[in-house]
């Protein structure tokens, strides 16, 4: 049950935002000024792109594996994870699934000199950036109290910590 669960938030979440919709707007740009050019990328934005797209990979992928397996919930807001996940990518980022999927649009943006698709990676991020302190962040903070007040002092939203932050054993369940 928690693996469909999961699996269905997937394509809901995720793969709207890095399939659906710059799929539809790859196909709106056809035959305009905003058409994608997939063979003009130079050297570095190859690489670049190449290297976001390996890291929003992992980084999303480590965290839905953390949601189903450690967090016992999934990556959705409505079903979201029972334990306080403060590992892996945690103990770097709050929001690492956030981050992965944005690392993924710049990707796919650069790799397939994309206008339209960049654009979407900006308004994605934004979109998260308003959603995600006013809806979402208050349910840890009802949930889990200080625990998770300590944990937003000390791990950044968006750009990942360099050292891991170790959570104080009683203020942590994972």
């Amino acid at each position: 049950m928690l693996l469909a669960r999961a699996l269905a938030s997937i394509a809901l979440l995720p793969g709207t935002a890095i399939v659906i919709v710059p799929g539809l707007l790859l196909w709106a740009g056809v035959g305009t000024g905003w058409t994608a050019e997939p063979g003009q990328t130079s050297p570095l934005g190859l690489v670049f792109g190449v290297l976001c797209g390996a890291g929003g990979l992992v980084l999303a992928g480590w965290t839905i594996v953390d949601f189903t397996r450690r967090g016992r919930g999934t990556l959705a807001p409505w079903d979201p994870p029972k334990n306080f996940l403060v590992t892996g990518p945690y103990r770097h980022v709050r929001n690492p699934m956030i981050t992965g999927v944005a690392l993924i649009l710049v990707a796919e943006a650069l790799l397939l000199h994309a206008v339209l698709v960049a654009a979407w990676a900006v308004v994605f991020f934004l979109i998260n950036a308003a959603y995600i302190p006013k809806k979402e962040e208050p349910g840890p903070e009802k949930r889990l109290g200080a625990a998770y007040g300590h944990y937003r002092e000390n791990v950044p939203r968006w750009m990942p910590r360099f050292t891991p932050w170790e959570p104080p054993p009683d203020r942590s369940s994972s």
